[in-house]
């Protein structure tokens, strides 16, 4: 029988750790509008979207904001699901948060027309399925986009990312912390390309960017 891989690496994001994170992250929400207006340029009215891995849902409540789009997330964490709602009902939008796995994403083949991964895809316990799924799931001429730590990015690139976020400097010292901790999971540009090799998407477009990567997949 094949290997079961895990769902995730690392901590499951439950119950009190997870409000903390949504806690902590809700500081950024003029950083989740700014990505939300990048990504509504992008698209069109009518045009569907699935964030993988939305955490408290604080992009994908932005984007459903900015026009009639149809906004999908889905999260490996029942806590983050439930406050990804609650952020939806609180904004007055409509945007469907659902509990699944990355690489077994409950939504329909051919069904959107943009995916966006933010800072989860290390996390994941089988990124190339991870991979896999999005392809099933866009459409023809489907855009994804995979944003996440470089593991080649170094304490001095990670200091000058964290003192941009304007934090504290408790938060600050913890956020460095953590940052360095997740590089241990996050991959090289070579990994990447290896990964997207084994998927139909069969190659893609890497950019380095601050501490990470957005890597970009055409269907």
């Amino acid at each position: 029988m094949p290997k079961k891989t895990q769902a995730v690496k690392g901590k499951n994001m439950e119950g009190a750790i997870a409000h903390w994170y949504a806690k902590n992250t809700s500081s950024n929400r003029d950083g989740f509008r700014k990505e939300a207006a990048a990504l509504a340029a992008q698209m069109k009215s009518g045009d569907t979207v699935l964030e993988v891995a939305p955490g408290p849902g604080y992009l994908a409540v932005e984007l459903a904001k900015l026009g009639d789009f149809r906004v999908v997330g889905v999260d490996y964490s029942f806590t983050f699901v439930q406050i990804a709602r609650g952020e939806a009902k609180r904004a007055g939008v409509w945007a469907d948060f659902r509990q699944g796995d990355a690489a077994h994403l409950p939504c329909n083949d051919n069904d959107f027309d943009l995916i966006v991964c933010r800072a989860a895809f290390k996390n994941f316990g089988d990124p190339v399925g991870a991979i896999r799924e999005m392809h099933r799931v866009l459409k023809p001429g489907g855009t994804a986009h995979i944003i996440d730590m470089r593991k080649d990015a170094t304490d001095k690139d990670i200091a000058r990312e964290v003192a941009g976020m304007k934090m504290g400097s408790l938060m600050a010292l913890t956020t460095r912390y953590i940052l360095r901790d997740l590089r241990k999971r996050a991959y090289t540009r070579e990994a990447f390309e290896e990964m997207i090799a084994e998927t139909p998407f069969g190659h893609g477009d890497i950019q380095a960017d601050g501490i990470g990567f957005e890597v970009t997949l055409k269907k």
